[in-house]
């Protein structure tokens, strides 16, 4: 395979790897509505953070992809950190007062906010009309389905939590960029997810642990830290390496859809018909941001060239 032909399959991949990183991010909240009595938001979030920085720093360590600590930025690398850390709390502090679909919806309907604002500022990215025509509907759904959330409890304490998740991921976002260049995404994602549960760490000595006695508490802090962290947020790095930042926080919208699915499927929370209009938009934003209408028109017209 010649190297244009294999730049051109990462790129043409790289949308899949975040939407199925969104997705299982979605998952998240139903795990910890489904944890044992007890399970407070912060151990939630730390106990995640330590299981995926474990299984990272194994699978790094094995190939050799961490390097000397001296070669990596300290600044980059302890904002990244400090924002996991963050990211983790104000989340599950979030959903424990929101719900899972209204807490997930606010969340990353407010990253690609921030995101496009902080890369513009800090990194220079431009941001295209398709982006900000995406960002649009995708936002507009995420109003209509906080408004739909029928008995999903909303409050202001829980909204600004909501809103700090968001903005602490736009910078993680932006923080790991640079932190990529000459680095594997599984040391990176490594090496910031184990700090930011070393930051909170502190939580675990007063908190009630008792819960994860229990079998249920167990799997869902292995699948907190596995299935809904460390998988995903390595999908979600090797797609960053060759998307700006803003479209692939935009696609990760499909977060709060998935989110919002499971809410009723699974925990029975009740959405409006204006919530499933919301899903719709949500649809169309990342259809709009992953298909480039150029691109599709490139394709048809070199398959009927082909077929001449």
């Amino acid at each position: 395979m010649q190297p244009e032909e294999s730049c051109q399959g990462k790129i043409k991949s790289a949308p899949g790897l975040i939407l199925l990183a969104a997705v299982l991010w979605g998952t998240a909240g139903t795990a910890q509505a489904l944890a044992p009595a007890g399970a407070e938001p912060v151990v939630i979030g730390t106990l995640r953070l330590a299981v995926s920085g474990v299984a990272l720093l194994v699978i790094a360590g094995s190939f050799g992809g961490l390097g000397k600590p001296r070669h990596w930025p300290l600044a980059a690398t302890a904002c990244a950190a400090i924002c996991m850390a963050v990211l983790q709390v104000c989340f599950f502090g979030a959903l424990s007062r929101t719900g899972v679909a209204t807490g997930t919806t606010i969340f990353i309907g407010s990253s690609p906010v921030f995101a496009g604002l902080i890369a513009f500022l800090l990194r220079g990215e431009r941001l295209s009309l398709k982006w900000w025509c995406a960002t649009v509907l995708a936002i507009s759904g995420c109003s209509l389905l906080i408004s739909g959330a029928g008995d999903i409890s909303v409050d202001i304490l829980g909204i600004i939590l909501a809103l700090g998740a968001g903005c602490a991921y736009a910078i993680y976002a932006v923080a790991i960029k640079g932190l990529l260049k000459g680095r594997s995404a599984v040391a990176v994602l490594a090496v910031t997810s184990s700090l930011g549960a070393l930051l909170l760490s502190p939580c675990l000595f007063s908190a009630n642990l008792s819960w994860l006695t229990e079998p249920r508490g167990i799997a869902v802090a292995l699948y907190l830290g596995l299935g809904t962290s460390a998988l995903p947020y390595w999908l979600f790095a090797s797609g960053l390496r060759v998307l700006p930042v803003a479209t692939a926080v935009t696609l990760n919208l499909a977060e709060p859809l998935t989110a919002a699915l499971l809410g009723v499927l699974v925990l029975g929370e009740q959405l409006t018909p204006s919530a499933y209009l919301a899903m719709s938009m949500l649809v169309a934003g990342l259809f709009l941001v992953s298909f480039s209408p150029r691109v599709i028109l490139a394709r048809l017209i070199n398959r009927r060239l082909a077929e001449r």
